[in-house]
């Protein structure tokens, strides 16, 4: 089942709603039993063909029905106002060529979802609240948020996958926080990127493997993937999501 309402985030968008996304195991009205929540950004990416930004989704409600995890998944509609995405889902701002002044305003929406989403989550499902049973998922755009949020936020998430994450926003800054961060034990990250976004891209590839490096010098349980022919899209990331899954320690009841 996925419940599907409107939220409005004040901080960043004032009263402009945008769409929040809930799904519940199928057992969930039935049992008594409380479970783990897996945080995702895009939301309108996540679940339906209909919402998605390009057509395509990443298939999750395909997947939750047919491995019948004991999870509860929350995905958040992004701002689609001009380059607010990219203000939202960046934790610093940054100049770049095709964008031009990008005003990062992660940090504030991310004590949005911390301090005000989850706690609201918590009191209206039976979820599991604590961190070991806190995950936060995004590519792109939504990968370079996990990886901060794992970082940043470590004393909520204790795992995240960020599926080809934008490092290219500030990998320096990226690098300078996961060494100042004092990670929790059991912290796993999983990370990837195409092999077919990459391309000759040294710079992408450099910046992966240093920030992967970060982490395991941190003591972070890291898993790191190339994947073969892997592309910059939706129909690519529905791929990995068995993998990521798997990798979190997100187990199918089927």
């Amino acid at each position: 089942m996925i419940l599907k309402n409107q939220i409005t985030i004040p901080a960043l968008s004032g009263d402009v709603p945008r769409r929040i996304y809930v799904y519940l195991p199928p057992d969930y009205e039935e049992s008594a039993e409380f479970y783990p929540v897996l945080y995702m950004f895009d939301g309108h990416n996540v679940f339906y063909d209909e919402d998605a930004t390009y057509g395509k989704s990443w298939g999750m409600k395909e997947y939750l029905e047919r491995e019948n995890p004991a999870l509860i998944v929350v995905a958040v509609e992004c701002n689609h106002e001009g380059n607010r995405r990219l203000c939202e889902y960046s934790p610093w701002s940054f100049q770049d060529k095709r964008f031009g002044k990008v005003d990062g305003v992660g940090r504030i929406y991310m004590d949005w979802l911390t301090e005000e989403l989850k706690p609201r989550i918590d009191a209206d499902f039976r979820t599991k609240p604590e961190r070991e049973f806190t995950a936060v998922c995004g590519s792109s755009m939504g990968g370079l948020m996990t990886v901060y949020a794992m970082t940043a936020y470590n004393h909520i998430f204790s795992k995240g996958a960020a599926l080809s994450p934008s490092l290219w926003c500030g990998t320096q800054k990226i690098l300078n926080l996961i060494r100042r961060t004092s990670f929790a034990e059991e912290t796993i990250l999983y990370m990837d990127y195409g092999s077919g976004e990459m391309g000759n891209h040294t710079g992408t590839r450099n910046a992966l493997k240093r920030t992967a490096g970060a982490f395991i010098d941190q003591g972070v349980y890291t898993c790191l993937r190339i994947v073969p022919g892997g592309e910059h899209c939706e129909a690519c990331w529905e791929q990995q999501i068995p993998v990521f899954m798997t990798c979190l320690g997100i187990k199918g009841r089927h």
